[in-house]
């Protein structure tokens, strides 16, 4: 079991200015940060991290929508990352999620949930290595 995650704040919640509230509670559930960075993904960029999904009906939907503002990109770390991370975002339907997640706080819809979070340790560092080299990580 690794004890890292990787997460992203989704562009619905960085144009609504969540990015701070986000990630402050973040820290407050005992995650640490060890790589972060604020950036943009092109169409191309969304279609490759989200190539799980290409047969999916939605695929097109999530690359338009990821690739439609800045996120912000992370490798949190802390005991039982994944699976304590996904417990604090919540169910992907916000109306599902539990009182006090990050989706129940911030998310609009199941498109619209404000945030990913790895859902294996394989994932995890597999989306990690997307987004970060060996030096951006502490």
């Amino acid at each position: 079991m690794s004890n890292r995650t990787f997460t992203m704040v989704k562009p619905d919640a960085t144009g609504k200015g969540y990015s701070g509230a986000i990630l402050d509670q973040i820290i407050k559930a005992g995650f640490s940060i060890k790589a972060m960075k604020w950036t943009k993904l092109t169409k191309e960029q969304a279609g490759l991290f989200y190539d799980i999904h290409r047969e999916r009906p939605f695929f097109g939907e999530l690359v338009e929508f990821m690739s439609s503002g800045p996120i912000v990109a992370a490798i949190l770390e802390k005991e039982n990352a994944v699976e304590d991370f996904r417990t604090l975002i919540g169910a992907t339907n916000p109306a599902n999620a539990a009182e006090g997640t990050i989706r129940k706080n911030f998310a609009a819809s199941i498109g619209e949930n404000a945030v990913h979070g790895s859902d294996s340790d394989e994932n995890a560092a597999i989306e990690g290595d997307f987004f970060f080299s060996k030096l951006e990580r502490f």
